[in-house]
C-alpha cells in the first residue's frame, strides 16, 4: 500500500459533506466522513465544528450517533396515507416528524397483488427510496408497503350489487377501491341491485374482500346520485340548522328605511340582470351611462344583493354560511351556502322586485382607469333578467321582445363602457388564459343529453370587466378607510415553477430571459408567439401550470393574474362568504346602518385560510362530478374513435382530453406497448428508450374509449393508429407522436417480448434509471 501523501487533503465544503451524508446507503458519523475525505487530526477538529454548524442551521440531524440530511428518512418507516394529488397517485406523512421543515413529498407505490388497496388514513410500515425532489425542492421519497399496521376506520360510498350466488356486494365510488366489499349486514335497509348506500367498513378480514354494513340507502345509481356522490365525497355540508332555516323563514323584504338605516332609492335606475340561462340566483345588475363631467367617459353601477342586512355577524344563518364558505355548483343542483329562502328569495335581484343592495357608483375615464367611486346601501328594482346569449344577440342586431326596449338606452351603453375598460386590461396587460370549460346537458328526465363546450360571448366578459372594476374599488375604498380587507390574491409564480417553465420554452424554442421582472404580459407574449403553431395547446397548458394558486389573504400582495395591485371578491355574497366580509367592512368603515363588521371579529389570516380550503373542496366537488356525468355519457360509446389532445403527462400514463366532449381520460402506459418509456418532466413527454417514440403534452392523438365508468368518473382511452387500436403511426404524422428509432428498430406497440434491461426493476430502479 502506498504511503499517504505528507499534505491533508483539502477540507471539503459544507455542500460536499451534506453530498456525501445524502448519497450514502448506510451508517454515517465522523469517522465515515473524515475517512472518505482523507481528514488529518486538526481537520477531524475542524470537521467536528462544521457540523455542529450545519445542526444548528437546521441543514443536518443526528439520532443515535448516526449523521443524516435534514429532513431524511430511515430507511423503514411509518407512514400514514393523507391525500391524493391531481395526478392521482397517493401521498403519504410519517407518523413520527419532529423536525420543523417541512415533510418530505411521499409518493405510495402500488401494493402487491393480493393486498388491499390502501386509502386514505391508512398507516403502514413501508420501505422508503429516495428520488428526485420536487421542483420547489422538498425532498421526495417512493414508499413501498411492507405491510399494513392499520387500516382507517371509514365509511365507504358504493352501489349495491348481488354476485351469481345471489350474495350481496358493495362496488365502491371511489377508483382507488379495487376490489369490491362483501356485504355481510344490510342493517335492515330495504335493499335492491344499483341502490346507492354509505356503508361502515367492518374490521379484521386482512385476507380476501373486507365486509361492510349498510348504514343508509341515499338513492338509485345513475345520473341523478352523481351529485350526491360528490357531495359525499368531499363532505360538502348540506343541512341547515333549525335555528337557521326558522331564521331565513323569518326574513323580510327591507324599504326605504329611516335614520342611520336609511336607503339611497334606485328604483328609477333601469339596472338589469345577466346571467346564464340555468342561473338560480342573481346577486349582481348593471347599469352605465356617458359620464357629463368627462369626455368619453363613463359613470358605471354595479348593485350587489344586501347580505349583509339578513345575516348577521354570528347568528345562526352566519355560522353555516362560514362553514360551508361558498356555494357549490352541479350540473343538476346547486348546496347553497344560504338557504332558498335568501339565496333564490330576499337575496336574489328578480324583475320587478324591491330588494336591498349595496352599490357601487364608479366613474371612468377614457382610458378605462377608475377615477372615483361611491358606495351606497339602496333599494333597487331590476328592470330586467336577461341571460348572456340574448344580450349579445341584442348588441348584435338580433334583439327579442325583452331585449328590444333596452337596446338603446341600457345595452349599448353597457358594450361602450365595456370597449373602455377592455382596452384598460390590454393595456395593463392582464393574463390572457381563455381556457374552455365542459357544460353538461340534462333533459327533463335528468339524464345527460350531451357535453358540450360552454359558449363564451363579449357579453360574459363585459359583465366581468364590470365585476373586475367593483372589486378593485372595493379594496380601496377599504384601504382608504382603513379597515380590514379579505384580499383575494395571487402572487407572483415561484422561482422554481419559472425555472421549470423557461427550461421548457428552451424546448421549443420560445425564449424567456432570465433577471427581468416577470409579469403577466410576459406570459401574454409567450402565448402569441405559440399561437397558430403546433405547441399552442402544449404551451397554454405549461403557462397554466406555472402560476400560482389564488386565495384569499388579509396581507396583499395584489393579483399577478388581473395585474392589479389591490383585488378583492365584492359582487357575489350570495355564495361567497368572503364578499359577504367585504360588505360588512363597508358598513362599517362607511356608517351604512345595522349588519357590519364586529370589532371582534375572527382573525381574517384564519378565516382567509378556511375560506380558500372550502373553496379548493368545492372545486374539487364540481370537477369530479363532471367527470362522472361525462363519463355516464360516454359509457355508451364504448370502442368509438374520437380524437383528442393530450393535456397530461405522468409516470404512469397520458391524460388525454376528447375534442367534442372536453372529457379527460387516462391511456395508461401498460398500453404503449412493450418499450419503457423514461418521463421528461422538464419536457413534459414520454420518450421511449429503446425506439425513441415520443409522446409530448399538447400532441393530438386518436383514442378508442376502452372503458367509461360513471360510479368512480374513470375513463380508459387507447391510442389508436387511423381507428384501429393498438398502432400509433410510427412515421410521426399527426396526432401519432413522433417515432424517433433508429434503423432496423421496431415501434414500441409491434414488440412482442420485454426488453432485458426494463424487465423485472423494480418502479423506484426505473425510476432512477429514467433519470440516468
Amino acid at each position: 500500500m502506498s504511503k499517504q501523501s505528507q499534505h491533508p487533503a483539502p477540507f471539503p465544503s459544507k455542500e460536499q459533506i451534506l453530498e456525501f451524508i445524502k448519497d450514502s446507503p448506510g451508517r454515517v458519523g465522523k469517522r465515515e466522513i473524515a475517512r472518505a475525505f482523507r481528514l488529518d487530526a486538526d481537520q477531524k477538529m475542524q470537521l467536528k465544528k462544521v457540523l455542529k454548524e450545519l445542526k444548528e442551521d437546521g441543514l443536518l440531524s443526528s439520532s443515535r450517533k448516526k449523521l443524516a440530511e435534514a429532513g431524511a428518512l430511515p430507511p423503514v418507516t411509518v407512514l400514514q396515507v393523507t391525500t391524493i394529488d391531481n395526478d392521482g397517485e397517493l401521498l403519504a406523512r410519517p407518523v413520527v416528524w419532529d423536525s420543523d421543515l417541512t415533510p418530505p413529498v411521499i409518493y405510495m407505490a402500488p401494493v402487491r397483488r393480493g393486498q388491499g388497496a390502501l386509502g386514505i388514513g391508512d398507516r403502514v410500515l413501508a420501505r422508503m427510496t429516495r428520488i428526485d425532489d420536487t421542483e420547489d425542492g422538498t425532498p421526495a421519497y417512493e414508499a413501498r408497503t411492507i405491510r399494513r399496521l392499520e387500516h382507517a376506520p371509514a365509511d365507504v360510498l358504493g352501489v349495491y350489487k348481488l354476485d351469481r350466488a345471489g350474495h350481496g356486494r358493495l362496488r365502491s365510488t371511489d377508483r382507488r377501491h379495487k376490489a369490491e366489499f362483501v356485504v355481510q349486514d344490510t342493517g335492515g335497509i330495504d335493499i335492491a341491485e344499483g341502490d346507492l348506500v354509505k356503508a361502515e367498513v367492518l374490521p379484521g378480514k386482512k385476507l380476501g374482500l373486507r365486509q361492510v354494513k349498510l348504514v343508509e340507502k341515499l338513492n338509485r345509481a345513475g345520473a341523478k346520485a352523481i351529485s350526491q356522490i360528490a357531495i359525499y365525497d368531499h363532505s360538502i355540508p348540506v343541512a341547515f340548522t333549525d335555528e337557521a332555516l326558522k331564521q331565513a323563514r323569518a326574513a323580510k323584504g327591507a324599504d326605504l328605511g329611516k335614520g342611520k338605516n336609511k336607503r339611497v332609492d334606485l328604483r328609477d335606475i333601469p339596472l338589469i340582470t345577466i346571467d346564464g340561462e340555468d342561473a338560480r340566483d342573481f346577486d349582481d345588475a348593471v347599469f352605465a351611462e356617458p359620464d357629463p363631467d368627462t369626455p368619453d367617459g363613463w359613470h358605471i353601477i354595479v348593485a350587489i344583493a344586501d347580505v349583509s342586512w339578513y345575516v348577521r355577524p354570528g347568528d345562526a344563518l352566519d355560522q353555516c354560511a362560514f362553514q360551508r364558505g361558498n356555494s357549490v355548483y352541479f350540473p343538476d343542483q346547486v348546496v347553497p351556502m344560504l338557504p332558498e329562502e335568501l339565496s333564490n328569495g330576499w337575496c336574489s335581484l328578480r324583475p320587478n322586485e324591491d330588494r336591498p343592495c349595496i352599490a357601487a357608483h364608479m366613474w371612468i375615464g377614457s382610458n378605462g382607469h377608475l377615477k372615483r367611486y361611491e358606495f351606497v346601501r339602496g333599494l333597487m328594482n331590476s328592470k330586467a333578467r336577461t341571460t348572456y346569449t340574448q344580450i349579445q344577440q341584442a348588441q348584435d342586431g338580433q334583439p327579442d321582445e325583452l331585449t328590444a326596449p333596452l337596446l338603446d338606452n341600457v345595452i349599448k351603453p353597457l358594450y361602450g363602457a365595456y370597449e373602455v375598460l377592455l382596452a384598460a386590461r390590454e393595456e395593463r396587460g392582464a393574463l390572457e388564459l381563455d381556457l374552455p370549460e365542459r357544460q353538461i346537458i340534462l333533459n327533463d328526465d335528468g339524464e345527460v343529453d350531451e357535453v358540450v363546450e360552454r359558449q363564451r360571448f363579449d357579453s360574459h366578459k363585459l359583465i366581468e370587466e364590470f365585476m373586475i372594476l367593483a372589486n378593485v374599488a372595493s379594496a380601496q375604498q377599504l384601504e382608504k378607510l382603513k379597515q380590514p380587507c379579505m384580499y383575494r390574491i395571487h402572487d407572483v409564480p415561484s422561482p422554481e415553477k419559472l425555472e421549470s417553465l423557461r427550461d421548457f420554452l428552451d424546448s421549443v424554442d420560445i425564449p424567456f430571459a432570465k433577471g427581468q421582472v416577470v409579469r403577466a404580459s410576459h406570459f401574454n407574449r409567450i402565448l402569441n408567439k405559440a399561437k397558430n403553431t403546433p405547441n399552442s395547446h402544449m404551451v397554454s397548458e405549461v403557462v397554466l401550470r406555472s402560476q400560482a394558486q389564488a386565495e384569499y389573504n388579509p396581507e396583499n400582495c395584489g393579483h399577478f393574474g388581473l395585474s392589479l395591485l389591490r383585488y378583492c371578491h365584492f359582487t357575489s355574497p350570495i355564495r361567497r362568504y368572503a364578499d359577504l366580509l367585504v360588505h360588512r367592512a363597508l358598513v362599517r368603515g362607511l356608517h351604512l346602518g345595522d349588519g357590519g363588521l364586529e370589532d371582534d371579529h375572527k382573525p381574517f389570516k384564519d378565516v382567509g385560510e378556511h375560506l380558500s380550503t372550502t373553496e379548493r373542496n368545492a372545486s374539487g366537488a364540481e370537477r369530479d362530478a363532471v367527470d362522472r356525468f361525462t363519463a355516464l355519457y360516454l359509457s355508451d360509446k364504448i370502442g368509438k374513435v374520437l380524437k383528442g389532445r393530450i393535456n397530461g403527462v405522468t409516470r404512469f400514463g397520458l391524460f388525454v382530453t376528447l375534442d367534442d366532449t372536453g372529457a379527460d381520460g387516462l391511456v395508461p402506459i401498460r398500453s404503449l406497448g412493450d418499450d419503457y418509456y423514461n418521463h421528461d418532466e422538464q419536457r413534459h413527454m414520454l420518450k421511449g428508450r429503446e425506439t425513441g417514440y415520443e409522446y409530448r403534452l399538447g400532441d393530438n392523438v386518436e383514442v378508442l374509449i376502452m372503458e367509461s365508468d360513471p360510479i368512480t368518473g374513470s375513463t380508459v382511452f387507447q391510442i389508436t393508429d387511423g381507428g384501429k387500436a393498438g398502432k400509433p403511426d410510427p412515421s410521426g404524422g399527426h396526432g401519432k407522436g413522433k417515432f424517433k428509432g433508429g434503423k432496423g428498430k421496431k415501434h414500441p406497440l409491434d414488440r412482442d417480448k420485454k426488453t432485458k434491461k426494463t424487465k423485472g426493476k423494480s418502479r423506484a430502479a426505473r425510476r432512477k434509471a429514467r433519470k440516468s
